[in-house]
């Protein structure tokens, strides 16, 4: 299935001959024709690839340039009959000067010449020799017409706009590139000529990476290799596509060919729109290059868990990271209210588990003794021995304070004051057991001048799978920015972190399957599974991630998710789950409206005084409508 928003790039390192143009001309043109029958909409050639970037004095010498004009007019000619924007190296002779340009092409049309800014004339490079910078009129005349050479970018069709610069120009402090960005380019082409010496490769990666992240944009990088003269540089066509500070694909050093990245340009708007420090500004002439992008089938596919990071040793540090932040945010609270005591509901699953963790690490933060946290376990109808069990090995292993309070009287009480059958299991009969259990803690606080903890997490707000001022309310929620697919991690790193008995507690926590236990077991297993129920909270937390972080539509989610779980979900499961999360997303605001507070740790979140305000009767139909589509 497409996916909106996508456009294919490609950055293209040929086989040159230096100063045989109709030679590099050949070679290009057959690039051009596998990239635009690979589905690129884009493609970008090295610096001065007409001619070879190694032609020293030779580029004062008349027919080579003319030369290199007549093969850059066959090469528009040969290739009218495609759907790509190409932007090709060439020197262009204007007037008095010659300069170091980009032609950018397509369709059989000459679109403008992009011309090189800053001209190197330092160790190796000695280009003041032979050109000149861009002009600060912005036009350059060749072949009897004037084009725009300055702060020009070409829109090929909505949001897919793209800018040029050349090699040295990314590499001085205020690059033309960020001019670019700022008249509405998302793509940026880089044609450049880069020698290559020890070290560079990395900083060139690691600062083109940067500068598409700086930008909100994607940078197609361009590099010249073999064929180049070698007679003092050696050239490594060292190609690079980057997207928002992520480095989507690269070349081999020492190779010549096409290097393709599937851009997604609805994100970077959307990134865009999302910054209001972002403001595009009318400083660019825009050239009409429209074009049909071709349909092609992405090899883009996203990480099914967007909120854990792939590589082992990124997750340990995000989770130690994640750990202290919320650890400081409740130590910070509890010292500004002189508060020594916190009061949890500990059910022996894992968020309570988490929310336990959290609160030990802020008294040690603070230097109070363990003692002043209050767990309290309170068995009921669905209570296993699994979970009661466990529960209790966790506060006696952190050495807190442990009370057990059964509530199945209590709750057996209120449901004879209510008049309702203890035999009819509805949702009276499981949120009495949660609002029972709030009461309780809540009461405790207020006995031992303490606060309560709340242990929901973004996953269960996002789908309002909370009771209504039951788990929904506490004094201070630590869980409240972390999703049920980071939870999980966040209590491994803590086992492996623990002696011997910690660990087994709860790597046996993590094995227990996520349940509210609000109905009765079965054979004295848990009967009430959540994901049975909701659906899979890898599928809800992917989807929350890309609707709230992208505003991405259903029909992009779900084109994305058949990738990102190919092999592992069916596209009947993963829109029956999206519906769902539409639907209870929507219905379930009002309880995200008065949630307590918490502290954010990640970019997305659902506190209504921070990162997402919406009318509790808002209406999903569009988004319905939309999944129903599917």
């Amino acid at each position: 299935m497409k996916i909106d928003g996508m456009v294919r790039v490609a950055a293209a390192t040929p086989h040159v001959k230096v100063a045989d143009c109709p030679y590099n001309k050949n070679e290009m043109a057959k690039m051009i024709r596998e990239a635009a029958a690979n589905g690129a909409s884009v493609i970008a050639f090295p610096e001065l690839a007409m001619t070879g970037y190694t032609c020293g004095d030779l580029f004062k010498d008349r027919k080579l340039m003319e030369s290199a004009k007549a093969c850059l007019f066959d090469l528009i000619e040969e290739t009218e009959d495609l759907d790509i924007l190409c932007a090709v190296g060439m020197p262009i002779p204007s007037g008095g000067a010659l300069y170091n340009c980009a032609a950018v092409f397509s369709r059989g049309v000459l679109l403008g010449l992009p011309a090189k800014q800053h001209i190197p004339n330092y160790s190796e490079f000695y280009e003041l020799r032979h050109f000149s910078p861009a002009p600060e009129s912005g036009m350059l005349r060749y072949a009897g017409d004037w084009y725009g050479c300055r702060d020009v970018v070409f829109e090929l069709a909505p949001d897919v706009t793209v800018g040029v610069e050349i090699c040295e120009d990314v590499w001085v402090a205020d690059p033309p590139s960020v001019t670019l960005a700022k008249g509405g380019a998302t793509v940026l082409l880089n044609l450049s000529c880069s020698d290559e010496i020890i070290g560079k490769a990395q900083y060139r990666r690691d600062m083109l990476r940067m500068h598409s992240g700086r930008l909100l944009a994607a940078y197609v990088y361009a590099d010249s290799g073999f064929g180049e003269s070698t007679t003092d540089m050696i050239f490594a066509g060292h190609n690079l596509i980057c997207e928002n500070g992520s480095l989507l694909n690269e070349s081999d050093l020492f190779t010549n060919g096409i290097t393709y990245g599937d851009i997604d340009v609805e994100r970077l708007v959307q990134e865009r729109r999302r910054m209001n420090t972002w403001q595009d500004e009318p400083v660019c002439d825009i050239i009409d290059a429209s074009m049909d992008l071709p349909e092609f089938e992405t090899t883009r596919t996203a990480y099914p868990y967007p909120f854990v990071p792939k590589d082992d040793a990124d997750l340990s540090a995000r989770c130690e990271t994640i750990l202290k932040m919320q650890a400081t945010g409740l130590a910070t609270r509890l010292k500004h209210i002189g508060c020594k005591t916190a009061v949890i509901g500990l059910s022996g699953g894992l968020d309570s588990t988490l929310a336990l963790l959290v609160t030990a690490n802020a008294f040690d933060m603070l230097g109070l003794p363990r003692t002043g946290i209050r767990t309290v376990s309170m068995p009921c109808f669905g209570t296993t021995a699994r979970t009661k069990s466990n529960a209790q090995c966790l506060a006696e292993e952190l050495k807190v304070h442990f009370d057990e309070i059964p509530i199945a009287k209590a709750v057996e009480q209120h449901f004879k004051d209510i008049q309702h059958d203890p035999e009819v299991l509805d949702v009276t009969y499981e949120n009495s057991q949660a609002r029972e259990r709030t009461q309780l803690l809540m009461d405790i606080a207020n006995q031992h001048g303490g606060i309560v903890i709340g242990t929901g997490d973004l996953s269960e707000l996002a789908l309002g799978w909370a009771t209504y001022n039951g788990d929904h309310m506490s004094m201070y929620a630590v869980n409240a920015s972390i999703p049920k697919t980071l939870v999980r991690h966040l209590v491994r790193y803590e086992a492996m972190h623990g002696n011997d008995e910690l660990r087994r507690v709860l790597l046996d926590i993590l094995d227990t399957p996520v349940s509210p236990e609000l109905l009765p077991p079965k054979d004295g297993e848990i009967s009430q599974k959540t994901e049975d129920l909701v659906g899979p909270y890898e599928l809800h937390d992917y989807y929350l991630y890309y609707m709230l972080r992208f505003g991405f539509t259903p029909r992009k989610i779900y084109a994305m998710a058949l990738r990102s779980f190919a092999g592992q979900y069916d596209a009947e499961t993963i829109k029956k789950w999206l519906k769902t999360f539409y639907r209870r997303f929507f219905q379930q605001q009002f309880k995200r409206s008065c949630l307590p507070d918490g502290p954010k740790v990640g970019s997305v979140t659902l506190s209504p005084r921070g990162d997402f305000r919406m009318p509790s009767d808002a209406c999903n139909t569009v988004w319905r409508e939309e999944i129903e589509t599917l």
